[in-house]
């Protein structure tokens, strides 16, 4: 048996609480929505899957993303929540412990984007929500990171884990990153009625940065779409919509819009992966749904 899930701060959680009620020895395997959607992962028969979309060789099963909502009872816990975590959590508290109270209500916050402008703009006052920022499905050379993380949050309060030189180093990157991608948004975004479009595809590699700052920026707009290419493989163009945290006026389900393009998530945020020669075809289509901001019930 092992963990199988998504390399992001709430996959990094799941992947900590199953280790404490399952077994610490148990293996973690990492994997993105997108491998898994289209079969690229080896899933084991036993595994528990969690915060990625539903294989059926798992033992357990644990997820909150609308565009996976399962049509068959499952083993595990799915339910529409601010995290997968706080499903693992309320799943296994029992077994669990320690109080990991405050780690699930600040994974929730993080990973449904409920965060206040401050915590957007200066993100380096505020523990939890930097240490996220240091976690990237794009770079898999940092899985010993994710894994190193794992074992630094089950054993240590938030300001020992940040005191971890490897943490400390990653996190001043992230604040430095953050600067130069304002920049970013700024040169690569335009204003399309209430959709702020980023499109990062003339650059030879996908900027890091603060994946809220966008809503500050330009709080105008209720929707961002960013468009890039995947920089593992520059054939696959990937689109990510979110929902703007500030402006909450955009009636789009994100999830099920994205679902028609290879893609999912939730109802406020969501990503695709498709072939480039895609594109032409994807992207104003996706684009369209979003500027006219209607509920989304089948393909345009």
């Amino acid at each position: 048996m092992r963990i199988v899930t998504r390399p992001d701060f709430d996959g990094l959680v799941c992947a900590m609480l199953l280790r404490i009620a399952e077994g610490s020895d148990l293996p973690l395997v990492w994997a993105e929505p997108g491998d898994m959607q289209r079969g690229l992962v080896d899933v084991h028969p036993g595994d528990i899957v969690a915060n990625l979309p539903y294989n059926a060789n798992c033992g357990l099963w644990f997820d909150h993303h609308f565009s996976n909502t399962p049509d068959r009872p499952v083993q595990g816990l799915f339910e529409m929540a601010p995290s997968a975590a706080g499903l693992v959590y309320r799943y296994y508290r029992e077994r669990i412990e320690q109080d990991y109270d405050e780690l699930v209500h600040q994974t929730d916050r993080i990973d449904s984007a409920d965060l206040t402008e401050d915590e957007v703009q200066h993100p380096e006052n505020y523990p939890y929500v930097l240490l996220s920022m240091t976690i990237s499905g794009r770079e898999l050379q940092d899985e010993p990171y994710w894994n190193r993380l794992v074992d630094l949050l089950a054993d240590h309060p938030i300001d020992k884990v940040m005191a971890d030189a490897e943490v400390r180093e990653r996190c001043a990157r992230v604040v430095a990153d953050n600067q130069a991608y304002r920049e970013h948004l700024e040169r690569h975004t335009t204003i399309d009625g209430v959709v702020a479009v980023t499109d990062f595809r003339d650059l030879p590699q996908t900027p890091r940065g603060n994946r809220f700052l966008v809503y500050s920026l330009y709080p105008q707009t209720v929707v961002q779409a960013k468009i890039r290419y995947n920089d593992r493989d520059r054939n696959r163009v990937i689109v990510s919509v979110g929902h703007s945290i500030f402006n909450r006026n955009c009636k789009v389900n994100v999830g099920l819009l994205l679902s028609h393009y290879g893609g999912g998530g939730h109802p406020g945020a969501g990503s695709c992966s498709f072939p480039k020669e895609k594109a032409d075809t994807y992207i104003p289509a996706i684009l369209d749904a979003l500027v006219r901001n209607q509920t989304v019930d089948g393909p345009e």
